[in-house]
């Protein structure tokens, strides 16, 4: 049985995600809180398997509940807010949340969703923290121009697969990464509808690159990093270019890691850099095997710095991933590999 705590100031909400999880079987509501003190006060007494926390709530927010809790002792939180919130709710995930999603209703597909995050999450080994480690805005980067630079001058496309975990594992890797990386980077991010715009404002404040949502038709462009829209499937065209293609409902994962890399391999062959890194299922993993086969170079991230060792772990089984890497190290090899060839970087000229 998973014993969960729900954290939401709104009576309703916390009505509903009790009786999403009661009827879901399997999981029991231990605990009601109505704002981030009890909630702390109540993880402390009954020490139960995860926290369904809201971030909008009195006497102490859903941040100051995270890091209190995370500091004291460690248990799964998944972030279940609205998306209006959304970069916040990212800001969330540096504390010490596992996930953020939408506020689910009663019945259908956010609804189950709800459950499936719940159940994968309650299992999940968390780390007690002597002190929170958030990064410090960096100064807003301004956007390159049409012709600040040619869009084809750059020796790699980097194109990076995650899912649970995925934020934070980004972050570090964005962090650390210079103002002139010499590569566009392309990134699917496995996130609920709503909180990819979140995510990219969040991101944009830990980097030195600039970061934006994926557009249809965006030029690729050294330096600059493109998140797929969770709506759209995130793919590249003969042409260089940004293509969005619509999700169907059959579609499991949102968006596809295995379209973006597959679609890098094709155009890009051997100047393609494929790096998958933490999360749960399959995704990713026949992509990166087409961009091994192509000649291209193929990273994941290590077991033991990521919080799901899946898609990573599904990957380099099946014989694609040519390094594992811990997470702090991809940024250090993301520059060696793009400072390679420079001298013969003006691709597509």
């Amino acid at each position: 049985m998973i014993r969960v705590v729900i954290a939401d100031d709104s009576m309703m909400a916390r009505q509903i995600l009790r009786q999403i999880l009661e009827d879901a079987g399997g999981i029991e509501v231990v605990g009601e809180a109505t704002n981030g003190r009890q909630a702390v006060e109540l993880v402390r007494a009954l020490q139960p398997d995860l926290v369904s926390m809201d971030l909008e709530m009195p006497v102490m927010g859903g941040l100051g509940a995270i890091e209190e809790i995370m500091c004291a002792k460690a248990v799964p939180i998944l972030v279940v807010s609205s998306a209006a919130g959304a970069r916040e709710a990212l800001e969330a995930t540096m504390l010490g949340a596992l996930e953020v999603i939408e506020k689910p209703g009663l019945v259908g597909e956010s609804a189950t969703l709800f459950v499936d995050k719940v159940r994968l999450l309650a299992g999940v080994s968390v780390v007690t923290r002597l002190k929170s480690k958030n990064f410090s805005p960096r100064p807003p980067v301004v956007p390159l121009s049409h012709d600040a630079c040619h869009p084809f001058v750059y020796p790699r496309l980097f194109a990076i697969a995650s899912s649970t975990g995925g934020p934070q594992a980004l972050a570090r890797i964005l962090a650390a990464l210079p103002s002139d990386f010499a590569c566009p980077v392309l990134i699917a991010q496995h996130i609920s509808d709503g909180f990819a715009g979140g995510l990219v404002e969040w991101l944009s404040t830990v980097t030195r690159l600039p970061v934006h949502l994926a557009e249809d038709g965006d030029s690729l462009r050294a330096g600059v990093v493109h998140i797929s829209p969770s709506e759209m499937h995130l793919t590249v065209t003969p042409q260089r270019r940004l293509a969005l293609i619509k999700r169907v409902d059959s579609d499991i994962y949102r968006p596809s890691c295995d379209r973006l890399l597959a679609s890098t391999a094709e155009v890009f062959g051997s100047r393609a850099v494929g790096i998958i890194l933490t999360g749960m299922g399959s995704d990713g993993a026949a992509g990166m095997l087409n961009i091994h086969r192509r000649g291209g170079v193929t990273l994941a991230q290590d077991e033991a710095t990521s919080l799901i060792y899946g898609m990573n772990q599904v990957a380099i089984l099946a014989g694609a991933v040519q390094r594992i890497v811990p997470l702090d190290l991809i940024a250090p090899e993301m520059v060696r590999l793009a400072q390679t060839d420079l001298a013969f970087a003006e691709i597509g000229r």
